[in-house]
């Protein structure tokens, strides 16, 4: 999965491109930084995700290996879903490719004039002469000019590309826009650098509201793939183990078909309860939260559920039941 990841993908492309060896340069951060990714979201159960649409691959691949750990160790982890603005775009960069650092033709926000100034400069454009009409379509400066500007000033500088404006003249108009809006953001920022004890105590801060949610969560995990702690092994009551240990548990998954599927099978693994496919596991998801909070949701769901040789109703209503007990427990 990790080998289809874009900027992983990106590396390649360059060192083939280059004639050197596909992972030439490439480290392990680089290659690893959809799973740092992945760990992030799924450690705090997020939903919703906002992110650009360059990213939705990452959220992809969290969903991916949080189903695949629900599916082997029951249900843990919350599948998450992108949220997407619709009216944010990805920019392009100074040579016109998009925008990212990968690429070394980001514009940092946080520079100074000076160097906002350089930078602008440096936006690939096309030959045409002052007095040439300029096209808007796949100018990276007018992209870029649009991001920061008004409806107005961008309908201002598409009718100046049409009269052929020329290209100094709208590097000066973008870089008086951008500076306009960053140079607030920039103040704030030279204030913050400029007090580290500040900035110290507000990510301290971050990481015990962190540590406090994800501390019991990763016992929880440790604990379903068996990395449990051998002193409370040891002092835990056998009984109590064993009824633990005899619970039916949950499942959910995805199939070939890309639908989502659940089932209910008991502690030795005999299946209980099948579900047909689900377009979305939050359908899923809410299918067996229904079932977990009350065993009448059997009838409800009777059209979603599948048919399962040898298991009657009564033995599925009572594991549904033992699960609602221990819940409450």
């Amino acid at each position: 999965m990790l080998n289809r990841a874009h900027a992983y993908k990106a590396s390649v492309d360059k060192n083939t491109a280059a004639g050197r060896e596909q992972d030439d340069g490439v480290t392990a951060g680089l290659f690893m930084y959809p799973v740092l990714m992945g760990a992030d979201i799924l450690m705090f159960k997020a939903h919703k995700v906002p992110v650009g649409r360059d990213q939705i691959q990452h959220i992809e691949m969290a969903r991916d290996m949080a189903a695949s750990f629900n599916h082997l160790y029951g249900e843990h982890f919350v599948l998450p879903e992108a949220a997407i603005d619709d009216h944010v775009a990805t920019l392009p960069g100074l040579d016109g490719r998009k925008m990212s650092k990968s690429y070394d033709n980001t514009i940092p926000l946080f520079s100074s004039r000076a160097q906002l100034q350089k930078l602008i400069g440096g936006i690939l454009t096309d030959s045409r002469a002052p007095g040439e009409a300029k096209e808007v379509e796949g100018s990276a400066l007018f992209q870029i000019y649009q991001a920061f500007a008004t409806p107005e000033e961008t309908e201002a500088l598409r009718k100046a590309y049409a009269d052929g404006i020329a290209w100094g003249d709208a590097k000066h108009l973008l870089l008086e826009r951008v500076d306009q809006v960053i140079a607030p953001m920039r103040a704030q920022y030279e204030e913050l650098i400029h007090n580290p004890a500040r900035i110290e105590q507000t990510l301290l801060a971050g990481a015990e509201r962190a540590r406090a949610l994800a501390t019991p969560f990763i016992r929880e995990l440790r604990s379903a793939v068996g990395l449990r702690s051998l002193v409370q092994a040891s002092t835990a009551a056998k009984p109590a183990k064993a009824a633990k240990a005899a619970l039916p548990a949950f499942k959910q998954y995805r199939e070939a078909d890309g639908k989502f599927y659940f089932k209910l099978v008991t502690a030795d693994g005999r299946l209980l309860l099948q579900s047909t496919g689900f377009d979305a596991p939050k359908e899923a998801g809410q299918a067996i939260a229904q079932l977990q909070k009350d065993s009448a949701a059997l009838q409800t769901l009777a059209p979603r559920l599948a048919p399962v040789d040898g298991v009657n109703a009564a033995e599925v209503t009572a594991a549904l039941q033992a699960l609602a007990e221990a819940a409450a427990a």
